[in-house]
Order: structure tokens, then C-alpha cells, then sequence
């Protein structure tokens, strides 16, 4: 296979809208870091798709700017890609290991553009692994498919709402009643959809309004934890370091 164009950790304004007719042989790979509607699907960040040339691509920012890496290569026969028949292509999927797929998409970006004799076998090895690794997906192939679901846009307002107002008391009850769905359904469907417990996710919400406000103001660390609906100083700093691994006070100096 023959890598025709990168891009690593790209971020485009809120209007950008991607279209490519479809072309046999070409495969364009896609992870989005952010949201990103894909046809008319408002998705979640961590999505990655693989088209394969059989259909047109359409992709756009959701409003927002869009941060996402992506890799177009090219296969000269079928045969090459016998090994990955199992990769659902053109079809959005979560992986739990996003990180580790996100890290290997930039080794492979650096290898593109370095200039030593083995870099064209060094590519090839590190491209087989991430296909590879898209074929060993590690989440059910029909998550994403549920974006046709009455369901999932709701949870998706409802995942932006926790992460704008980490000041409210979330619990798992008040979330399932804002979706209107039984506490069984909602915490299994949640972490089908976005890969995470809802509880994780309210304090995921709430540690990354946290580091925003210590980057961004001089509130103290009490301040801090009042505003991001902690009640108690220690254990949001406890949480914090838990999570971030380093104190509030120790992550503001390093900004």
C-alpha cells in the first residue's frame, strides 16, 4: 500500500465540510478528536472510519472546530488488503484503545515525512498494525449505527450538557430521567455509545472544566472545586491528582 497524503492533529474552523467522489483503490482513514458530522450523523469525538474508495465521503465540523488525523493511501490490488477483510469499512466505530491508535497514526505521520532509506518499510509495518487494530475493534460494530436511533441524539445532548455544567449534582438517576429511560438501559446504553460509565463522564466533565479554569484564571483551588461542583476541596484535589497526575496547583504552574 502506498500512503498518498497525512494530516496529524488537524484542526479546521466550524464550517469545514469535506466531500470525495468515490475511487476505487483509494482509502481514506479518519479519527476524529472532536465531534464530526459524517453525512447527516452528528458523532462523538473518538470516532474513526475507514472508507474505501467504494462510495463518496462527506465529513464536516459539527459547528465547532474539528480536530481530527487522517491518512489517504492507495492499494495497487484487492490482494493486498485480503488480510483486513474484517475491517467494516465506511462504517463509524469507538475503540477503547483510541490513544494507542491516535499515538501510532502520528508515528506514522513522522515516518511520512522523514527522509531515511527505510522509511518506506518502517510505514508499511506500522500501517499493517493499525488496520490490524481497526479490524480487532473492541467495541460492538453496531454502536455507531444507533445514531439512527430516537435515542442517541439525546444522549449526545445530554453528554454536552454534563461536560458545559460540571457544577450540577450528576448522578445516575437525574440522567436517566433527562433521556427518559429506565437507570438499567440508560447506564448500559451510555457506555455502549460513548465507551465510558456516565458517572466517569461527570468527572471527566468536571476535571476538564477544572484544568480550564486554572489555565485560563486566577481562582484559587478552592474556587476551582466550588465551581466544578466539588463540595469538598480535598476531594477534588485528591481526584484531580488521580486523574491529571499531579495537583491543581502544580498543573497551573506548568501551563
Amino acid at each position: 500500500m502506498n500512503i498518498r497524503s497525512v494530516g496529524w492533529n488537524c484542526v479546521y474552523d466550524g464550517d469545514y465540510s469535506f466531500f470525495q467522489k468515490a475511487e476505487k483503490g483509494i482509502f481514506l482513514l479518519l479519527l476524529a478528536r472532536s465531534e464530526v458530522k459524517i453525512g447527516e450523523n452528528l458523532l462523538p469525538a473518538d470516532v474513526m472510519v475507514i472508507f474505501d474508495g467504494t462510495q463518496d465521503i462527506s465529513y464536516s465540523a459539527a459547528d465547532n472546530p474539528l480536530m481530527c488525523h487522517w491518512i489517504c493511501f492507495e492499494c495497487e490490488s484487492e490482494s493486498e488488503m485480503a488480510d483486513f477483510a474484517d475491517i467494516p469499512y465506511n462504517l463509524p466505530l469507538l475503540y477503547r484503545d483510541v490513544d494507542f491508535i491516535s499515538e501510532l497514526m502520528g508515528n506514522i505521520t513522522t515516518e511520512f515525512y522523514s527522509t531515511h532509506s527505510r522509511r518506506m518499510k518502517i510505514i508499511d509495518i506500522m500501517m499493517k498494525t493499525l488496520l490490524f487494530k481497526s479490524a480487532e475493534r473492541s467495541l460492538n460494530s453496531e454502536i455507531m449505527e444507533s445514531a439512527v436511533d430516537p435515542h442517541y441524539n439525546s444522549l449526545v445532548e445530554l453528554r454536552e450538557k454534563i461536560y458545559r455544567n460540571p457544577q450540577m449534582k450528576w448522578n445516575v438517576d437525574s440522567m436517566a430521567a433527562v433521556v427518559n429511560m429506565s437507570r438499567s438501559y440508560f447506564q448500559h446504553i451510555y457506555r455502549e455509545i460513548f465507551g465510558v460509565s456516565c458517572m466517569t463522564d461527570v468527572i471527566n466533565g468536571k476535571i476538564e472544566k477544572a484544568k480550564e479554569i486554572l489555565s485560563e484564571t486566577g481562582c484559587t483551588v478552592s474556587q476551582v472545586a466550588a465551581m466544578c461542583g466539588y463540595e469538598n476541596d480535598e476531594h477534588f484535589m485528591r481526584q484531580f491528582k488521580k486523574i491529571v497526575g499531579v495537583t491543581p496547583t502544580v498543573y497551573r504552574k506548568n501551563k
